[in-house]
Order: C-alpha cells, then sequence, then structure tokens
C-alpha cells in the first residue's frame, strides 16, 4: 500500500512584507527634505568669494562689550568678518514743527557713531588686522535689524548681549525676542557675566 504524504508548504505572499521591509520604508516616510520657503535663499556664507558676518546689534549698555568681544573672538578664529549695527529710533513726528527734530537726529547719529567707533576699536584690538566694519540705521530695532540680515547674505549669525543684572536680560533682547523666530539665521546670546577668560573658551 502507497502511503501518500501531504507536504503542508508555505507559499511566499508577494503583499507581505517582512521587518526589514517595513522598517527600511518607514525610516523613509520619515525622512523629509529640509529645505528653505521658496521666499527665502539660502545664506551664501562660506560659499567661494564670499566671507561670513558676525552681526553685532550695539547698544549704550556695557553688557554690549561682551557681545562685540565674543563676536570678535569667534570671528577671528573662522576668519569672518565683524559687522556692528546701531538702529536709532527717529524722533517724534509731533516735534517736527518745532523745529527740533533735525537737531536730535543729527545728536543722535553723532553719539551712534562715537558708539560704534569704540566697539571698532574694541573689536580691532582682539581681531587684529581687520577693523568692524560699522552701520546705522533709522526706525525700529527689530525691523531694521531684519531688513539687513536680508540684504546681505553674507551675514551667519546674530550676536547680543544679556543683561548681567536682576533687571531682566536687557531691551534689545526684549525687543528682538518677539521676532527672532522669524530671521533666517542664528541668534546667538552672550551672558554679561561670562569673564573674557570664558568667552576666549567657548570662542
Amino acid at each position: 500500500m502507497h502511503n501518500s504524504r501531504t507536504d503542508h508548504m508555505v507559499r511566499p505572499n508577494p503583499t507581505a512584507k517582512t521587518a526589514h521591509q517595513n522598517a527600511e520604508n518607514t525610516r523613509d516616510d520619515n525622512t523629509v527634505s529640509e529645505k528653505p520657503p521658496a521666499n527665502r535663499r539660502l545664506r551664501r556664507s562660506y560659499q567661494a568669494g564670499h566671507r561670513p558676518k558676525l552681526l553685532v546689534l550695539v547698544d549704550d549698555t556695557d553688557d554690549c562689550a561682551k557681545a562685540v568681544y565674543y563676536a570678535s573672538r569667534r570671528a577671528a578664529r573662522i576668519g569672518a568678518k565683524v559687522t556692528l549695527l546701531r538702529v536709532i529710533e527717529p524722533p517724534d513726528g509731533e516735534l517736527t514743527w518745532l523745529g527740533v527734530a533735525y537737531t536730535m537726529l543729527s545728536e543722535a547719529q553723532q553719539e551712534a557713531q562715537q558708539l560704534l567707533d569704540r566697539y571698532a576699536t574694541l573689536g580691532e584690538s582682539i581681531i587684529g588686522a581687520e577693523v568692524p566694519e560699522t552701520m546705522i540705521r533709522r526706525g525700529d530695532v527689530a525691523g531694521e535689524t531684519f531688513k539687513l540680515i536680508e540684504s546681505d547674505e553674507d551675514i551667519a549669525m546674530l550676536v547680543l548681549a544679556a543683561g548681567g543684572s536682576h533687571q531682566g536680560p536687557g531691551p534689545l533682547i526684549v525687543e528682538l525676542g518677539r521676532t527672532a523666530g522669524t530671521y533666517p539665521i542664528p541668534l546667538l546670546i552672550v551672558p554679561a557675566h561670562l569673564s573674557e577668560a570664558e568667552l576666549d573658551a567657548l570662542s
């Protein structure tokens, strides 16, 4: 008598996926191509023919010197430039008819340039071979800073100093904090309590 044996063979299911395939597909699905929005172009700071710029927003607080110091040390290390920006608010429109608006603006411009020159000297003493460029703009601090960053694609970082007192981080941090999330570059905040030795180690 012939004994017949039925072999239970498992046929491959063409629709079935192995765990490895599932993992690969999951990884592919989760991979997002990070591209800037259509209305924002890539920075060209490190492309051939360009040099990165570290933009320091200058004010009349003593803490600002720490931001200039850090940016200058960092620029010297990576071969970047330092740009110092001072934004002055225009006189109140109601003062125009009094004939004092021009005088106030002229005085503010002169004070701004003196402040920039002082910090440019500090930057030059750190960088050595190059004097930081200085710029003065009139208008809203956040708005003018954003316009400059948008117009100069070599600017790679914005450097600010945080207030060292218990009264808060300082007026510039407060002012820019509301709009910094829209900037196309990183924002670096230098704590004013750090010593120059500590900043040297970090830059």
